[in-house]
């Protein structure tokens, strides 16, 4: 199936999953003239990126590049690729994955793009694809909103690698003028960063919503960066890396912004909306729900205290008031700034 032999690599690129961030990396690899075909759960978005070069559905107002194929056939889409790129949502990857693992390309080198932990296994992205595929998985992740990378404008990410041979090879295909790539070898805290920032984005939109001002977002910045890396250090990460891009960095970026969809989420929560409405009225996935209810468990399971995380999710699962979680973190026990560390 492939269309035509890549310039530097053989075989082509699949990316699986065409949402907003799926199609933009899919975007940006058609347009570096590498062989890339995106798949699309709903035939009509596959239809429309073939026919009129556009994903109205997820990433409006742009135009796809000529040779970017797309199909809503997962089993053409992951049968022969070199490279495959995960951009499915955590919570369905594994439905997704699953009843194609047989096959998929023996010869092909997986990276995931998705954030966040499944429910109930608590496994992130590459651990559950690892699961699936039965071979090493890379991740890309960092502070990188779709419309912006797609826009040409600049971003810096980390791409974490088990090998530096093959992180080389992925630096070099995904980095573009506008499009900086840094590699790293710390899987597991790249993705739990990257997790965990939807859940304190969740917070910081609570707070905003809530007309809390300037120094309270700081605050639940800073402190939510000091919980997520409590966790990481606990589940093997490395404590760097949660003050490089894929922590502090995307952490930054999803607080401060109404382009973050989980900090849209919290903002409609602390105006009062209930969840159930806020989930009705978007169609794209807001990853810190379901995490929050992950990282919740898995503070619980390792023994870390997780604040603002603990408050998250009593306000999206227990329906407790914004306003009693904001002074239940207020008012808890006096401590020294690095407790834990």
């Amino acid at each position: 199936m492939p269309f035509g032999l890549n310039k530097i690599f053989s075989g082509y690129i699949s990316v699986i999953g065409a949402g907003s961030w799926g199609t933009t990396l899919a975007a940006l690899l058609a347009e570096k003239g590498y062989d890339t075909i995106i798949w699309a759960k709903e035939k009509t978005v596959s239809e429309q990126i073939n026919q009129e070069k556009q994903n109205k559905l997820y990433l409006p107002g742009f135009i796809l590049p000529d040779n970017l194929k797309a199909t809503d056939n997962l089993y053409d889409a992951v049968s022969t690729p070199r490279y495959i790129i995960n951009a499915v949502p955590t919570q369905y990857i594994r439905s997704v994955f699953s009843p194609i693992k047989h096959f998929l390309n023996d010869e092909a080198t997986i990276v995931s793009v998705s954030k966040g932990i499944e429910l109930g296994t608590y496994k992130t992205p590459s651990m559950i694809l690892e699961e699936i595929s039965s071979r090493k998985v890379s991740v890309l992740s960092g502070p990188s909103f779709a419309k912006e990378v797609i826009a040409k404008m600049p971003t810096a990410v980390t791409l974490a690698t088990y090998d530096k041979k093959i992180g080389l090879i992925l630096q070099e295909i995904f980095n573009t003028s506008y499009f900086r790539v840094y590699t790293h070898d710390d899987i597991i805290g790249v993705e739990i960063g990257a997790a965990l920032k939807n859940v304190i984005a969740i917070a910081a939109g609570i707070s905003d919503g809530l007309g809390l001002g300037y120094n309270s977002r700081a605050a639940l910045i800073t402190r939510g960066i000091a919980e997520i890396s409590r966790l990481g250090i606990k589940m093997n990460a490395k404590e760097i890396t949660f003050f490089g891009l894929s922590g502090v960095g995307d952490l930054i970026l999803t607080c401060t912004s109404n382009l973050s969809r989980n900090y849209m989420v919290g903002f409609k929560l602390g105006k009062g909306k209930q969840l159930s409405e806020i989930i009705r009225d978007t169609n794209m996935v807001a990853e810190g729900i379901a995490t929050a209810q992950a990282a919740y468990e898995l503070s619980v399971k390792f023994g870390v205290e997780m604040p603002i995380t603990e408050q998250v999710f009593l306000t999206l699962y227990s329906n407790k008031s914004p306003q009693v979680a904001l002074s239940d973190l207020m008012n808890r026990s006096l401590k020294t700034e690095f407790y834990g560390h």
